[in-house]
């Protein structure tokens, strides 16, 4: 499919903007490699998560909407209630479920996302 403009029915470049972003750094942080993720980019993918109907929306989106996230490298911003910051690639990665990027938090409501997200995390792999 490489070169292809085809996409599934009901999936939009946007998705796919989502996927390249996020997996890549499924493999880079791992393996202890700095892959930088554009910031435009980051923000239109992110941008969609929180935005979502259908796909229903990733579970760590709606955890961080109750709090005001704002980021440090673009113009950004959504959510209500305690603040936080931080670069919009970690916005992206917690925003679809990847807790690699909670160091990258900061603000009054850091501490108490970063407890949230981690509940939410280990009730999945128990349950």
């Amino acid at each position: 499919m490489t070169g292809s403009r085809r996409h599934n029915f009901g999936v939009t470049y946007r998705e796919a903007l989502i996927d390249i972003l996020v997996h890549a750094q499924d493999i880079a942080i791992p393996l202890g490699r700095r892959h930088p993720m554009p910031p435009e980019a980051a923000a239109a993918a992110v941008t969609r998560i929180w935005t979502m109907r259908w796909p229903p929306p990733f579970p760590a989106s709606r955890t961080m909407q109750q709090f005001q996230i704002t980021a440090t490298d673009t113009t950004w911003t959504a959510g209500h209630g305690p603040q936080i910051q931080a670069p919009i690639s970690a916005i992206l990665l917690l925003s679809a479920g990847r807790l690699a990027a909670l160091p990258q938090l900061a603000g009054d409501g850091a501490a108490e996302l970063t407890a949230r997200l981690r509940r939410r995390s280990s009730a999945r792999r128990t349950g």
